[in-house]
């Protein structure tokens, strides 16, 4: 690990892409990185050789050259104050071409070997790392009429930041709160070491800390519970000269008022401030590393949503799909749009159900472009079904809303290309297009119903080992 360069941090934070990431995630990031320079001309990272890490491109313009078609193509540019190369999370370990670099670069690289570090200490760099992978993976797959089809995956995106925020947020507030909390307990500690506490003093003290880890800050029912257990403890604390502010960290925990009457039993005076001190700043340590676990927690399972929903480093070519997992893992990622109208997306799904053999990715955007246009139908307070089965040799998938269902004019034309029912500029009509498309090439079938209050998307896929031939139709 590197000395942290107060310059670098400060270079680092007015790069384009770190604006908003917290100071001390910047100073990670400089003590444990490397400057990188290349020349204009030459080729920074060689098609198949290993990446050595992520880089903040902090001066010049690279760009990836992939053969296609039996042509080189640019597919992709990054500028100053872009994020390039390997990112954590993602299974890319070679560059799919050569990196060319047309003026002169200078880079800054966390290796590899820091990734699972880096996760874990810088949350909301994570988050970023995140978007642009999805970014990059859907600049790179986009050609011709894939734009359309990727658009679910700009969807995607959305919706993962939203549901990022509020975890990479808590978790920074955590983090920062278990770094001061830990130090006024060391403070408080080193006061309490220095009265020669007798032993039942001691007994009491480790009583009273005992109460901050029996029961977790989620045993309190309601926030009326909370303040009234705040307001208790208040005061108590302001009858004996205590520091009013303590009570919130304490009734966060199972401490109550007959426990800091055994407390104050046997202290008084100073040694009962400082006991006091030290037991809020452990009970406030307590809770931040809970609410920091449960965050990052949040964040894990959203990665692994992603990691799923995308099929991210797998090969295109049909497999075996948990089908029931796909759409577990899309309804998490729409979560964010069907809180805005509050709309209930249910589940149900047949235990035990056996795989469809499928390309993965492509079947995930199958279901968020028909289940997003599931959410859109239905008006506010709506619900939306997504339901899977086995049926004789077939899975069939229905996903089911209560919206005012489609008009009869128009039903006929629901899968014409550039046949859109959504206002200008918010649909371009080529999606359930391109969802037909992506259902016949998995070998099945797709057809709807539709009535005022229940519409009806099924989809049948072949169970894996009774496909027929993938079809190109």
């Amino acid at each position: 690990m590197n000395a942290v360069d107060p310059q670098l941090v400060e270079r680092l934070a007015g790069v384009r892409v770190l604006k908003g990431v917290p100071r001390e995630e910047l100073e990670w990031v400089a003590a444990h990185g490397e400057f990188e320079a290349f020349a204009a001309g030459t080729i920074m990272r060689p098609h198949n050789i290993p990446i050595p890490g992520m880089s903040v491109l902090l001066k010049g313009m690279v760009s990836i050259h992939v053969e296609r078609g039996g042509v080189k193509r640019r597919v992709m540019e990054w500028h100053a104050g872009d994020l390039t190369g390997a990112l954590p999370y993602s299974r890319m370990t070679v560059p799919p071409g050569n990196t060319i670099v047309h003026e002169d670069v200078e880079l800054f690289t966390v290796a590899r070997e820091h990734f699972r570090e880096l996760t874990i200490t810088c949350p909301e760099l994570t988050a970023i790392c995140v978007h642009t992978m999805l970014d990059r993976a859907r600049h790179f797959t986009s050609t011709g009429s894939q734009d359309e089809k990727m658009v679910s995956l700009g969807k995607f995106s959305a919706g993962l930041a939203h549901e990022l925020n509020n975890p990479a947020s808590a978790a920074a507030r955590s983090s920062r709160r278990l770094g001061e909390q830990m130090g006024e307990a060391e403070d408080a500690s080193r006061a309490l070491m220095g009265m020669r506490l007798s032993d039942a003093q001691l007994a009491a003290l480790d009583g009273a800390r005992q109460m901050c880890t029996l029961v977790p800050p989620s045993f309190l029912d309601t926030p009326l519970d909370r303040s009234d257990r705040v307001d208790a403890i208040a005061e108590w604390l302001d009858a004996r000269g205590g520091d009013i502010d303590q009570a919130t960290s304490l009734a966060e925990t199972a401490v109550t008022v007959e426990g800091l009457d055994r407390l104050a039993a046997v202290m008084t005076g100073e040694s009962l401030q400082d006991a006091l001190r030290w037991l809020a700043s452990c009970c406030a340590v307590r809770s931040a590393a809970s609410e920091l676990q449960d965050s990052t927690r949040r964040i894990s399972e959203l990665v692994a949503s992603v990691k799923g929903f995308t099929y991210m480093g797998r090969a295109s070519v049909p497999e075996p799909v948990n089908v029931g997992r796909g759409l577990r893992d899309t309804a998490r990622i729409v979560a964010s749009k069907a809180r805005d109208k509050n709309v209930t997306v249910a589940l149900d799904i047949e235990p035990d159900l056996p795989e469809a053999r499928a390309f993965g990715s492509e079947l995930n955007q199958i279901w968020i472009n028909l289940i997003e246009n599931a959410i859109d139908a239905v008006p506010y307070g709506g619900q939306v079904t997504l339901k899977a089965r086995r049926e004789i040799d077939q899975i069939v998938v229905r996903i089911v809303d209560d919206g005012h269902g489609i008009p009869e004019d128009i039903r006929s034309r629901i899968f014409d290309p550039f046949f859109t029912t959504k206002p200008v500029g918010e649909g371009t009509g080529m999606g359930l297009d391109i969802v037909r498309r992506m259902v016949f090439q998995q070998g099945g079938e797709i057809d709807f119903t539709s009535e005022p209050g229940r519409t009806e998307f099924w989809v049948a896929l072949p169970i894996a080992g009774a496909m027929p031939p993938v079809t190109t139709a």
